[in-house]
C-alpha cells in the first residue's frame, strides 16, 4: 500500500507559475500510474494529468494542454506537476492519486479508478 503526500502548493499572478510534488512511501511508485486531480470552488473534483508507470506516456486534460507538465522520477518516488501560465480558474486543491494498474487512455481521468490519495494541496492563482 502506498502513502501520497503532495507538496509546492501557494499563491501566484495569473501568469505565474509552480511546480507540485508528489512523495511516494511504503512501496515503490513504479509500480503506479500515478495522476493530478483537482477540485476547485464550488467545482467537481476533475483529472488534470496522469503519467504511466515508467515515465514514457502522459495524459492531459485540455485545459491544461500546453501549460503543465506531468513527470516522475522513480529512482526518488517522486512525481511532478510544472505549471505555467496559471489562469485564475486553475485555482483550487490539487490531489495526487496512485492505482496498481494501467492509466487507460479512456479512464485515467476516472476518480473511480484511483485506489491511493493524497491530503492536497492549494493552489491559488489570482488575477
Amino acid at each position: 500500500q502506498v502513502q501520497l503526500v503532495e507538496s509546492g502548493g501557494g499563491s501566484v499572478q495569473a501568469g505565474g507559475s509552480l511546480r507540485l510534488s508528489c512523495a511516494a512511501s511504503g512501496d515503490t511508485a513504479s509500480n503506479y500510474c500515478m495522476g493530478w486531480f483537482r477540485q476547485g470552488p464550488g467545482k467537481a473534483r476533475e483529472g488534470v494529468a496522469a503519467i504511466v508507470p515508467g515515465g514514457d506516456g502522459t495524459y492531459y486534460a485540455d485545459s491544461v494542454k500546453g501549460r503543465f507538465t506531468i513527470s516522475r522520477d522513480n529512482a526518488k518516488n517522486t512525481m511532478y506537476l510544472e505549471m505555467n501560465s496559471l489562469k485564475s480558474e486553475d485555482t483550487g486543491t490539487y490531489y495526487c492519486a496512485a492505482k496498481r494498474r494501467i492509466c487507460g487512455r479512456g479512464i485515467w481521468f476516472s476518480e473511480e479508478s484511483y485506489n491511493y490519495w493524497g491530503q492536497g494541496t492549494q493552489v491559488t492563482a489570482s488575477s
